[in-house]
């Protein structure tokens, strides 16, 4: 009986451990660990899930200064002329305005002040709001301006024209004419005016129309009365119209965009009432200042260069605070 050739080192789990190892080179079986492979589901998940969505950036502004302290006393001295005659303390009490109440003071804040005498009072109204969106596609500055656009049409002033078209727009070819039988003596036909007419004028009817749809486009209601006058609505003075180059504007240089705008009414019998407002958008912030004088007994309005000139300096006074 021939005995097996003995093998150091290759008995017992030993040797099972070299056939396994065998195999599997030479089956060409990797025996690498599972988790220094991907799984083949992260791999479809990870394919699948694409780019990140862009986040819209935020404003620039997070918070909003105190405003009944952003007016220095001179600016109110000048605004409101009548509160030099009044006594210390309701002088004092003018100067130091009212502010608005409001929720979150870091979203929304405003302040009034006012003086009055027996013939003309004058009142100043502040309103900052900051915008901020809460849509991740949409960012702040562009949601401000949204709000900002439907406060200016509100205001019945148009938005600046944009750009024309580039290419002009296309032109029906002319119309080829096919002959026909002839129509009879006296009767209209399909391809010309009536008899009578001659070649090249436009019947009364067509006239007539296009001058009726001109007027109603005309007419059409726009929320504003044309640059230049005032509406005519109750308590209104028609007759007094914003001089040339005061009517409700667009403003440059003010901010982002900004716009003001001009009222003119009546008051009582002979007394006048004049509303300024200045309203600009900077990034996520939107300023509105409102200016009134309103004047009784008078039979002159106030004037409108020089409450435009006044409520127009503050606007630009504070854009440089929210530069700072």
């Amino acid at each position: 009986m021939q005995r097996k050739r003995y093998t150091p080192g290759r008995t017992g789990s030993t040797a099972r451990t070299a056939v396994v190892l065998t195999l599997g080179l030479s089956l060409g079986i990797g025996l690498t660990g599972c988790s220094s492979g991907t799984p083949a589901d992260d791999i479809a998940v990870d394919a699948k899930a694409g780019p990140a969505a862009a986040v819209a950036p935020p404003g620039r502004y997070r918070t909003l200064f105190e405003p009944c302290g952003a007016v220095p006393q001179a600016t109110l001295k000048d605004l409101l002329p009548g509160a030099a005659a009044l006594a210390d303390a309701e002088r004092d009490k003018a100067y130091r305005g009212v502010a608005a109440v409001t929720y979150d003071t870091d979203r929304r804040v405003g302040c009034t002040w006012k003086a009055d005498t027996p013939d003309i009072s004058h009142r100043l109204v502040l309103d900052i709001e900051r915008v901020v969106s809460y849509d991740t596609a949409v960012s702040d500055d562009d949601r401000a301006q949204e709000v900002y656009v439907r406060k200016q049409l509100a205001a019945g002033i148009p938005l600046p024209p944009t750009a024309p078209p580039t290419t002009a727009p296309a032109t029906a070819p002319p119309a080829t004419t096919t002959p026909s039988a002839p129509a009879a003596p006296g009767s209209p036909t399909a391809s010309g005016p009536p008899p009578g007419t001659p070649q090249g004028t436009t019947s009364p009817a067509a006239t007539t129309a296009g001058a009726t749809a001109a007027g109603d486009a005309a007419d059409a209601p726009s929320g504003k009365p044309p640059a230049g006058t005032t509406a005519p609505a109750s308590g209104a003075t028609p007759s007094d119209p914003s001089p040339t180059g005061l009517e409700p504007r667009v403003l440059e240089g003010l901010g982002n965009v900004a716009y003001l705008d001009d009222a003119l009414s009546t008051v009582g019998a002979n007394g006048h009432q004049r509303v300024v407002s200045v309203v600009f958008r900077t990034s996520n912030v939107i300023v509105t200042v409102s200016y009134r004088e309103q004047t009784t007994g008078s039979a002159e309005a106030p004037d409108s260069m020089e409450l435009q000139e006044k409520a127009r300096n503050l606007a630009r006074l504070l854009a440089e605070r929210l530069e700072e």
